[in-house]
């Protein structure tokens, strides 16, 4: 019912946004004199908020068309390697390295199935490029997936990993950001017990939920003073008409998207704020800056109810994988079966998502690997988005875990 009214309020404000968009065109068109008035521009800034707050955003591009090496210009462009249900796996193919000519390492990174695209690791990969031949798993939004393709759980999601890193082969590294870190250290737990030579050289976990008992977090909280059966009456929802997944059982992206903005309403009251204020400046850059963070952000994607259940049970609530009860299929999970990957975590000192510790526990679970195979770094200042993203993990976050890489990748 929630999902049926959501798509009936964007039908009712369809109108009014329509309106709100051709009245700040029209404000905004330089041969309009109102628009170079106060009034004028107070208006079109209105007209702007109000159909950016309205509007029904799609999958963005990632746009990333270059990179620079050695101090050249490559041209990049996107390549699916692999096309399954759920998710693709995408390689970014650099000039002059589509057979891996370069012998950098190959990095797959495992994007978070939790409400928002692949897209948002944009700044990730754009970082990882210019030394790495990169991979990345992009997931497909539940609701254009039809029923017929059957259900996608939390071992769903550890056999795509395993699937993908047999495609891309050995000798890979890994890295994982926030959710995703629990499914890949069990998908490299898993090779690694069984000898595969899949396992790649490194893994690389940040800002991942591996023991969220440490410092628990609001959305933490939530999640170990509901039950299950809540969840599954309060947010599961079937997906509405006309869309491909008609009747799929999933966890809406947009329920997601508003528990986020809810727990930091203050930031995004004030980012509007001063949108408006820069907009009545005349602030082009400031204003850009806003739109292109929040037309990512409000960019959501549905999950498959299994998937959520299962996470919420086995990751938030029973802690699974810290406990030592976690199983792949009928084979349990063991991390101290790691012996030849080399493991890093990175975590947020200002992380209100995965707790400070929460991260770092993999660390001690994986207590087969020697000293000289791991490396913890903690990022002062930065919250949950600034350990993927931004001026910080540009300058600090990123080098290190090259570095990392390239000390474990020979």
């Amino acid at each position: 019912m929630i999902y049926h009214m959501h798509d009936f309020q964007k039908a009712v404000m369809m109108p009014l946004r329509f309106t709100a968009e051709a009245g700040h065109l029209m404000l905004r068109h330089p041969l309009n004199p109102l628009g170079y008035t106060p009034a004028g521009r107070a208006m079109a800034a209105a007209c702007e908020i109000f159909e950016a707050g309205t509007r029904h955003y799609q999958k963005p591009a990632f746009g990333l068309t270059s990179t620079e090496i050695d101090g050249e210009i490559v041209a990049v462009h996107e390549d699916v390697v692999a096309r399954l249900p759920f998710g693709q796996l995408k390689r970014f193919v650099r000039a002059g390295d589509e057979t891996g000519a370069l012998g950098h390492p190959r990095l797959l990174i495992v994007a978070p199935l939790s409400g928002h695209f692949a897209t948002l690791l944009r700044d990730t990969v754009r970082a990882m490029l210019p030394d790495h031949d990169v991979y990345i798993t992009d997931w497909r939004d539940a609701a254009r997936v039809p029923l017929r393709d059957g259900a996608f759980d939390l071992d769903d999601y550890i056999d795509y990993l395993l699937d993908f890193l047999r495609i891309i082969g050995p000798g890979s590294h890994a890295l994982a950001v926030c959710q995703p870190s629990v499914p890949l250290l069990a998908a490299v737990a898993f090779l690694s017990a069984a000898g595969d030579p899949v396992t790649p050289r490194s893994m690389t976990l940040m800002g991942g939920p591996i023991d969220t008992r440490i410092n628990p977090t609001t959305p933490n909280e939530l999640a170990k003073s509901h039950s299950l059966d809540w969840f599954e009456r309060t947010v599961i929802q079937r997906v509405p008409a006309p869309n491909p997944g008609f009747m799929r059982r999933v966890y809406p992206g947009f329920v997601q998207l508003s528990g986020f903005m809810t727990m930091n309403l203050d930031n995004h009251v004030g980012a509007h704020m001063r949108l408006y204020q820069n907009l009545l400046r005349g602030d082009g850059d400031g204003a850009d800056q806003h739109r292109a963070f929040y037309n990512e952000y409000r960019a959501v994607m549905d999950l498959p109810a299994e998937y959520y259940l299962q996470t919420v049970q086995r990751v938030f609530q029973e802690h699974q994988l810290a406990v030592g009860t976690f199983h792949h299929r009928d084979t349990l999970i063991e991390p101290s079966a790691i012996t030849a990957c080399a493991l890093m975590t990175v975590e947020g000192a200002k992380d209100d998502i995965s707790g400070v510790g929460q991260t770092k526990a993999a660390q001690d679970l994986c207590s087969a690997l020697p000293a000289a195979m791991r490396a913890h770094w903690e990022q002062p200042d930065v919250g949950h988005y600034g350990v993927f993203n931004g001026r910080r993990w540009r300058s600090d976050i990123a080098p290190r875990i090259k570095a990392f890489i390239n000390r474990h990748h020979g």
